[in-house]
């Protein structure tokens, strides 16, 4: 399992002429088998943050660095070589595929036929997820929240070492969030790494997991076993009494 490191991350966006950076100067290490909740408000820089963490985007200065070593190339190739699983905050399910297909698709790809038949692999993703018997059924047949679930599913079908997941717990009854996170939980106790941006403020309280806030592209406060909102341990960019 990888431990993950950013040092110095900075991403700018162009914004009509104008270079606007949603990350800035990020240094943040994730090890093996953390459980790791990332908080902010809405445009704090959350799903920017997690998707440099994949590799879906590229850094626009600073390193990032996987067991110590430079990745340079950091890339989509990490997740297909089943490194990573990845819930996006939009949802990147095929409509016009068949929730079996769209697991599939990923069970299949390179490296994942190893883990055992794809079929079994379906269903037990889908039971895991509380969404037994909708393989056949197609995106636009199921609620958002469910559609969420079968994302979850789809990002754990092989196996990864680092499930990365942005606001999985959207349009979802308060019941069904207590069960992923119980999954969530016990594949953590197994040792997979969880990297989740969420904003299920009465959920982060109660597992006290470690808590990075961000405010406006920055660690403002990063908290073991913390709460939603601590900021106790908040960064040299926003030192004590400058509240935000």
């Amino acid at each position: 399992m990888p431990e993950i490191r950013l040092e110095k991350i900075t991403k700018f966006y162009k914004q009509e002429r104008r270079q606007v950076a949603a990350i800035r100067d990020v240094d943040l290490t994730v090890k093996q088998g953390e459980f790791l909740f990332v908080t902010g408000s809405s445009g704090a820089g959350k799903s920017t943050l997690l998707r440099l963490i994949t590799g879906d985007l590229q850094p626009s200065r600073g390193s990032v660095y996987l067991d110590g070593a430079s990745r340079t190339l950091f890339s989509r190739r990490f997740r297909e070589r089943m490194m990573f699983g990845y819930v996006p905050q939009i949802s990147q399910l095929m409509r016009r595929r068949t929730i079996r297909e769209n697991l599939a698709a990923i069970a299949m790809m390179k490296g994942g036929r190893k883990h055992g038949p794809v079929e079994e692999r379906v269903q037990k993703a889908l039971s895991m997820v509380g969404l037994p018997g909708v393989e056949n059924r197609y995106p636009v047949e199921l609620s958002q929240g469910e559609c969420r679930r079968v994302e979850l599913a789809r990002a754990m079908i092989n196996s990864p070492a680092v499930l990365v997941l942005d606001e999985l717990t959207a349009n979802q009854d308060e019941d069904t969030i207590w069960d992923l996170f119980h999954l969530l939980e016990e594949l953590n106790h197994r040792g997979t790494t969880i990297i989740m941006a969420t904003h299920a403020k009465p959920f982060v309280n109660m597992l006290r997991k470690r808590v990075v806030t961000l405010v406006d592209g920055q660690v403002f406060a990063d908290v073991e076993k913390g709460r939603y909102g601590d900021v106790v341990g908040r960064s040299a960019a926003h030192p004590e009494g400058t509240e935000r």
